[in-house]
């Protein structure tokens, strides 16, 4: 472990199975899941390519794309100091500060923050859950993750449309009931959506996840990819999972 990096107060590291990387987190506060990993196995990244991901936590899905792409730079934009703060210190840990930066700000902003057409990639693991949509976590950290508190999806979509070059990609991870909502924005804000992969947990389940890939400027035409199951057997999770995780 990089001897300048502390963990704080309830914080942990836990191994990514990438290149020997590991990364902060923090129970109590907010934890990644399987959603980001996913995104950071739909998304692709072409060398020399520079990537910015909206509502990066605690940064694990610049830190994965490094780990699995030939990009040029990764930038994390991050609401939360505390997790900010967080990313940062897995950065340095990993000794990643040439190829990743984690700045602290608001969606909302993004294209004031960067400049308008800054990237050839975003990427995007926001709240699924509007203020009506379910109950609020108590813990502010979790409720700010999961709710729609500081920014709504239509921020995220329009963010990203500003912030990407002509024919840049955009890929986003979200839940299924609010498909159609994501595909009006994203007609609206020129990401026309190009690729689309719905995620089960098992075979004979309706599905909790849906990857998007949109393109700046693209011509009509969605693939949509072949189902992505979780799990085969309860615990037990199938090959593309267990590829995807890199074990």
């Amino acid at each position: 472990m990089n001897q300048s990096v502390q963990l704080l107060e309830n914080e942990r590291l836990d191994e990514l199975h990438r290149n020997g990387y590991s990364i902060i987190q923090n129970p109590k506060k907010f934890c990644f899941g399987m959603d980001a990993v996913l995104l950071s196995g739909f998304a692709t990244v072409k060398p020399g390519e520079t990537v910015l991901d909206l509502g990066t936590g605690t940064g694990i899905i610049p830190i994965l794309l490094e780990a699995k792409t030939n990009g040029q730079h990764f930038t994390g934009l991050e609401i939360q100091p505390e997790s900010a703060d967080m990313a940062r210190r897995s950065v340095r840990l990993n000794h990643l500060e040439d190829k990743i930066t984690i700045e602290t700000g608001n969606i909302k902003d993004a294209s004031k923050q960067f400049g308008a057409s800054s990237f050839h990639v975003v990427t995007t693991n926001p709240p699924y859950m509007t203020d009506c949509h379910g109950l609020k976590n108590p813990n502010e950290s979790k409720a700010i993750a999961r709710h729609e508190l500081l920014c709504s999806l239509e921020d995220v979509i329009r963010e990203s449309a500003k912030t990407l070059k002509p024919q840049g990609r955009f890929y986003m991870v979200h839940r299924p009931f609010r498909l159609a909502e994501i595909m009006v924005l994203m007609h609206q804000y020129g990401l026309e959506p190009k690729r689309m992969q719905l995620v089960y947990p098992f075979a004979d389940k309706e599905p909790n996840m849906v990857l998007i890939e949109g393109l700046r400027g693209g011509n009509p035409r969605i693939t949509v990819e072949k189902p992505l199951i979780v799990y085969k057997e309860p615990g037990v999770y199938t090959d593309e999972i267990y590829d995807i995780y890199g074990y």
